[in-house]
């Protein structure tokens, strides 16, 4: 399994990322993001939803749970899920998403673990920011790494190649690493 590692130094460089991504998607993807509070993923989608030319403002949606943003020029709608506030998977079934799944590209913070058998093929979008940083306290902007990891022959088939080409493209620095995929699996396990 191959996992893109992308670093970043300012909120625009995460939403640089993400406006690349944008260009290699297409209605029924789901980006389940994951990464501790503060780590950028409403940033990630806000970038998202620009290169996707979605109706916006994109902005979190902790307290409505699910935000469609429709998109303004033919291409496919956002749906972005903050999953952080919902219980079990019961609850994740009430928002129906399946409905939107094949006409959207999907995002679902908080996710991971608790969404993955809506589709068969998705993409793991982690967020870390350092825990100890001693940049220069006038600029609060903190730096990123952001690690996509592709599930499913969807995106197997893409990571390597097409992604990766399309987040050099856009003037990021990419790294690649390879874990077994039962590595991977057992990752996932612990985490639901």
């Amino acid at each position: 399994m191959t996992t893109l590692c992308v670093a970043t130094d300012r909120a625009e460089g995460t939403r640089t990322l993400a406006r690349a991504l944008a260009g290699v998607l297409r209605a029924g993807d789901l980006l389940v993001l994951d990464g501790p509070l503060g780590a950028g993923k409403t940033t990630f989608t806000q970038g998202l939803g620009a290169g996707l030319d979605v109706r916006g403002p994109v902005a979190s949606p902790t307290f409505v749970i699910e935000r469609v943003h429709p998109a303004l020029s033919g291409g496919p709608d956002l749906v972005h899920v903050d999953a952080y506030r919902l219980g079990a998977g019961e609850d994740l079934d009430d928002l129906d998403l399946e409905a939107d799944l094949d006409r959207a590209v999907t995002v679902i913070e908080w996710g991971r673990g608790r969404v993955e058998h809506l589709v068969e093929s998705w993409l793991l979008v982690e967020l870390e920011r350092p825990e100890i940083w001693d940049g220069d306290p006038e600029d609060p902007e903190e730096p990123r790494t952001i690690r996509l990891t592709p599930q499913g022959p969807r995106w197997v088939a893409t990571a390597s190649g097409d992604l990766a080409e399309t987040l050099r493209s856009a003037g990021l620095s990419v790294t690649t690493t390879t874990a077994p995929t039962a590595a991977i699996a057992a990752e996932d396990e612990e985490s639901r």
